[in-house]
């Protein structure tokens, strides 16, 4: 692969881990989940999608111990890229109108 086309592919896995942390952090928007279900559901073993380990490491998500167990919450400074990335209306839950 030359350099302009392995600059297009790092770009593009780039913009992919990027989408999915920002669903990780609309998905703990949602309230706190256990660390054991965050794992379980965003933890991988591919190099290129280190989604848990990325938002983790820039300090968008925390752990907390609450009546000894514990809890992952998306960090002010995640929430504030969440809001910054994606207006508040894509992550929040459908308004169902009723007659």
């Amino acid at each position: 692969m030359n350099e302009p086309e392995q600059h297009r592919t790092d770009l593009t896995a780039d913009s992919v881990l990027e989408d999915l942390i920002l669903d990780l952090l609309d998905w703990l928007a949602g309230g706190e989940r256990s660390y054991e279900e965050v794992l379980d559901a965003w933890r991988t073993s591919c190099p290129r999608l280190p989604v848990w380990e990325d938002a983790n490491d820039r300090g968008l998500v925390q752990i907390e111990q609450v009546n000894r167990c514990s809890v992952v919450r998306a960090t002010p400074l995640g929430l504030s890229l969440l809001q910054r990335r994606r207006p508040i209306a894509q992550h929040q839950p459908p308004q169902f109108v009723t007659e």
